[in-house]
């Protein structure tokens, strides 16, 4: 039974922990979510989309999914330069299990919100 564990028990070797720590984000399911459906998009297209992130968080989201080989980054030098990002293939695997998390939410988001304010009402 001990064995079945291991693999959870350390942060370094965890799967789990070390990909949802990347994923599972305020943003970096969203971006995901964004490069499906724009398939390649500059840095504002996918700022404007989400309305209310920093600069900073995006670039930082970004290279983030960029270092994980979830995203491609591809620099045209032109003035001013033009950077346009997309789904690499890893990407693309992972998507369909954002989309199956992203429609759970969805459907169960009501009932969701529902818990939470009887939670703080009773805790009040």
């Amino acid at each position: 039974m001990e064995k079945n564990f291991e693999l959870f028990s350390n942060h370094n070797d965890c799967p789990i922990r070390n990909v949802l720590s990347r994923v599972g984000d305020k943003w970096s399911m969203l971006v995901l979510l964004i490069l499906k459906e724009g398939e390649v998009m500059r840095f504002n297209q996918i700022s404007h989309i989400l309305g209310d992130i920093s600069q900073k968080m995006l670039t930082t989201t970004l290279r983030s999914l960029e270092a994980d080989g979830l995203v491609s980054r591809k620099m045209y030098p032109e003035i001013p330069p033009r950077v346009e990002y997309s789904l690499t293939e890893r990407g693309h695997s992972l998507v369909p299990l954002l989309k199956q998390l992203a429609e759970w939410a969805s459907q169960n988001i009501t009932q969701i919100k529902a818990s939470r304010e009887l939670k703080s009402v009773q805790v009040a």
